[in-house]
């Protein structure tokens, strides 16, 4: 595994326990103890050693002695409340059994003398308490752990924070795409003074019932400090405080995607919608196909109650449209909602986020992917789909997929070619713009597999004229030409633009 050198007087690593299973006497049952395990809890297990590059390049290896392993708990609960047994989860590699479940909120100190300085302190940290959805992350660790640490040792990937849970978020899931081995590994935040360690990775690869999540599961780093401040303070170590930090607001104009973000539920069917007025919601036909009440709960701010409304589909395409629409009247208006400003032009390789209540659904609210527009499909020079690299999971459905373009490509769509807009002009008109509604990632109906980085939106352009429409008559009418498309069009969502056997995607 990977491990995190937090302190270089004492000298200390924090690894992920998960490592020393075949060595507890008491079997996986230990995992289930709710105090730390002292080293006697373990059976004799080879020489410990570290790993580390040297200045002079090169690797060096210094011995290790095992101090504890410590149960973060705050990491516990979330755990349990946010990922619970009835959704199936589970975490490793898809054909190996996988890391078992209980030892998730486990960690290793590790003593390693040949690294103390008297020089020496700990590593900058920052609380996860201070983290926001959507906020930058740096992830480390070496991929394969001791396979090939010449090659792999302390690799680098780079993702968003894309959802929090428990006290003081205990529990952060990144999309940064980590590999078995980097458990232990560190994730950083940036602030003005240089990355700060946040968070410590505790599992690489999630799945969720037969869906490959493609996020990585992190415990808050303060979360582990105080579980393990008894055992340390027995060995005679002082932790210092974590210091005060405040995230960096994200430029926006004020504008935050979460904010037209909702929980549609439908009988026992639940997906993600976009708001575009106080009471008016955009989502996907198959999330309100049931004939059931419908209720939306928009995101809540911080500190702030989710309020559950009623509504109604006051419009929904048909099975033979290829695109999944639906239109849905709030019986309240969204107190404090400002409407989004709607993108009319996409630019390919431009990054994008998808906002939705997929991964950890309705317990923690909506996730944020980030990734890049990797395609725009046109038909007679109009976009009619949009494909990101954003990781996107059942719920995600009818969520928005958010640019985060400058202000100069809210120009008209270009017509013809390879892309479909303008270059970027310079960061001092950066905007937050919805260009489109999330409709499904992709299956392997074949093999049987599900893609999350590989998703169908529906360009905002598509809809915004018949929304407009809409608003200004009062007429679902309005939304009809939404099932009269050409065939190009159908071709298109079919994933088959040629004659041939069917598609298995």
């Amino acid at each position: 595994c990977s491990g995190l050198v937090l302190s270089r007087r004492p000298a200390l690593v924090l690894c992920h326990a998960a490592v020393f299973a075949p060595f507890l006497r008491a079997g996986p049952a230990a995992w289930a103890r709710p105090a730390a395990l002292p080293p006697a809890a373990l059976r004799p297990c080879p020489r410990l050693s570290v790993v580390l590059g040297a200045e002079a390049g090169g690797l060096r290896e210094l011995e290790a002695r095992l101090l504890a392993l410590v149960p973060c708990a705050a990491f516990r609960r979330a755990l349990e409340r946010g990922l619970g047994r009835a959704e199936r989860w589970r975490f490793g590699a898809e054909d190996e059994a996988g890391t078992e479940p209980r030892a998730l909120p486990w960690f290793a100190w590790l003593r390693v003398p040949g690294l103390d300085a008297a020089e020496g302190g700990w590593a900058a940290r920052a609380s996860a308490g201070c983290l926001r959805k959507g906020q930058a992350l740096l992830a480390c660790g070496s991929p394969f752990g001791d396979l090939c640490p010449e090659l792999f040792l302390n690799t680098l990937s780079r993702g968003v924070v894309s959802n929090l849970a428990g006290e003081e978020n205990a529990l952060v899931l990144t999309d940064a795409r980590c590999l078995p081995g980097t458990e232990g590994g560190a994730a950083f935040v940036p602030s003005p003074r240089g990355p700060r360690v946040v968070a410590v990775i505790a599992a690489s690869l999630c799945w969720k019932g037969a869906e490959w999540v493609g996020l990585t599961l992190l415990c808050s780093l303060a979360a582990i400090l105080r579980s393990s401040a008894g055992v340390l303070g027995e060995a005679g170590i002082a932790v210092p405080p974590v210091p005060a930090w405040v995230a960096a607001v994200p430029a926006g104009g004020g504008q935050d995607p979460l904010g037209w973000t909702a929980l549609v539920e439908c009988g026992a069917t639940w997906g993600s919608g976009v708001l575009l007025a106080p009471r008016m919601l955009l989502t996907c036909r198959h999330v309100v196909e049931a004939r059931a009440p419908l209720h939306v709960t928009p995101a809540a701010g911080p500190g702030q109650e989710a309020a559950v409304l009623r509504g109604r589909v006051v419009f929904a395409t048909e099975e033979s449209s290829p695109f999944d629409v639906a239109v849905v009247e709030l019986e309240e208006s969204v107190p404090g909602f400002v409407p989004p400003c709607l993108a009319d032009t996409f630019l390919p390789g431009e990054e994008v986020s998808v906002v939705g209540f997929g991964a950890l659904g309705r317990a923690c609210g909506p996730s944020v992917t980030a990734g890049v527009l990797s395609a725009v499909v046109a038909v007679a020079g109009r976009p009619v789909m949009l494909q990101t690299t954003c990781a996107v999971h059942g719920g995600s459905s009818g969520g928005p997929l958010v640019s985060s373009r400058s202000g100069c490509l809210m120009g008209k769509p270009g017509v013809g070619g390879g892309s479909h807009g303008c270059p970027p002009a310079g960061p001092s008109d950066t905007a937050l713009s919805p260009t489109g509604i999330v409709a499904s990632n992709t299956r392997d109906t074949g093999a049987g597999a599900t893609y999350p980085h590989l998703n169908f939106c529906i360009p905002i352009t598509v809809l915004q004229p018949l929304v407009a429409r809409y608003r200004r008559t009062g007429d679902p009418h309005a939304f009809a030409g939404l099932n009269r498309v050409g065939e190009e069009v159908r071709a298109t969502w079919q994933l088959q633009q040629r004659p041939g056997p069917p598609s298995k995607l």
